[in-house]
């Protein structure tokens, strides 16, 4: 499912704590390249069960920025059991999307 994040607890809640692995997509209204992946993204994970899409506005959530030290947008990090175990910066193409989903996807 995909959700947008308010604030740092509700992204203990939902990311850290969370049973299925996360896709966390740190992303701006003004980042034009943010624009492309994040929907791509919604695209590819489709109605997927296993892994969860959360959305951080770096504008709205400057700790979450200062803590996972995102220095560039887009940022996206994988979480899985509350630890980032994946990650990459900017605007990647649909492979590489496909390839962390399948990371995530495959361990349980």
């Amino acid at each position: 499912k995909k959700f947008v994040i308010k604030d740092h607890y509700d992204f203990d809640q939902k990311v850290i704590n969370s049973e299925n692995p996360v896709i966390v997509n740190f992303h701006a209204e003004w980042c034009d390249p943010c624009k492309i992946l994040t929907p791509k993204m919604t695209e590819l994970l489709g109605t997927s069960e296993e892994i969860d899409l959360a959305i951080v506005d770096v504008d709205n959530n400057a700790d979450l920025v200062q803590t996972f030290e995102v220095k560039a947008v887009p940022a996206v990090l994988a979480f899985r059991n509350g630890v980032v175990v994946d990650k990459f910066i900017g605007l990647v193409d649909a492979n590489m999307i496909d390839s962390l989903i399948g990371k995530l996807a495959k361990k349980k």
